[in-house]
């Protein structure tokens, strides 16, 4: 998140590790913008500040041309961002999964293209019965599962035309804020054929100026999993190969 207040930390450290595969979270919702409000003033307010409601600002960016082009804008200087921090770009998100949304994915593949963008995080997550406990669980899985579908199925279409590497599932979605280590051992014990994108939110304490939606998530015990011994014994007993989007084919 290049225009989060803890960036400048971030990249420092990163750059302390010149093998460690980094990405770009575009953040066009709920946070921050690289461009200052007279610039894309539908998109922000005085503050710099994103709007928090994903659905009324998906429906301008569709609608409104102007908006569109202020999206354009602020997604460059995000890219030209990262770009000036001299860490290779191994990947693109978005903060929300904002990139479901046809325009800002056509507009990520029109301008990454010219930052070296070469894999983009498809966020499909298929329900695994490993981490389903009864049926109104069954059920909340699948329905969220079956109403991004039409959307995944786009965006997998439109990457595959750009030549634009993608994971195949992704889990954290439906558990994020709460992938303890008794729920990455079940993902872990149970990841479908294919490359799967495992993600967290690792951290000691309690961020400062935490998204109001994600303040009851227990970043520490997500810490805890992630360096958990029983990790390694799960990845190497399930032969399981650790890789980023730069390593593939």
């Amino acid at each position: 998140m290049v225009s989060a207040p803890a960036a400048a930390d971030a990249i420092s450290r990163a750059r302390l590790f010149p093998n460690l595969n980094v990405g770009l979270h575009l953040v066009l919702i709920c946070g921050d913008s690289c461009l200052p409000y007279p610039e894309i003033p539908d998109l922000v307010d005085n503050q710099n500040k994103f709007s928090e409601n994903s659905v009324v600002s998906g429906f301008r960016i569709f609608f409104l041309p102007r908006v569109r082009r202020q999206l354009a804008a602020e997604i460059r200087a995000q890219f030209d961002a990262f770009k000036k921090t001299g860490l290779r770009l191994d990947h693109v998100n978005a903060h929300k999964h904002m990139h479901l949304h046809p325009t800002v994915l056509d507009l990520i593949i029109s301008i990454g293209g010219e930052y070296g963008l070469k894999a983009v995080r498809v966020p499909e997550e298929p329900p695994l019965d490993a981490l389903i406990n009864n049926r109104k669980e069954w059920l909340k899985r699948h329905a969220r599962w079956l109403f991004l579908k039409p959307l995944v199925s786009g965006m997998k279409k439109k990457l595959r035309k750009h030549n634009i590497r993608f994971n195949d599932f992704i889990y954290g979605l439906h558990d994020s804020g709460y992938m303890n280590i008794n729920t990455l051992i079940r993902i872990l014990s149970h990841l479908p054929t294919g490359l799967s994108e495992v993600y967290t939110h690792p951290f000691i304490g309690l961020p400062e100026n935490v998204d109001p939606a994600a303040v009851d998530y227990d970043y520490e015990a997500e810490y805890k999993a992630l360096i958990h011994p029983r990790i390694k014994r799960t990845i190497e007993k399930f032969s399981i190969e650790l890789a980023s989007f730069g390593d593939l084919d």
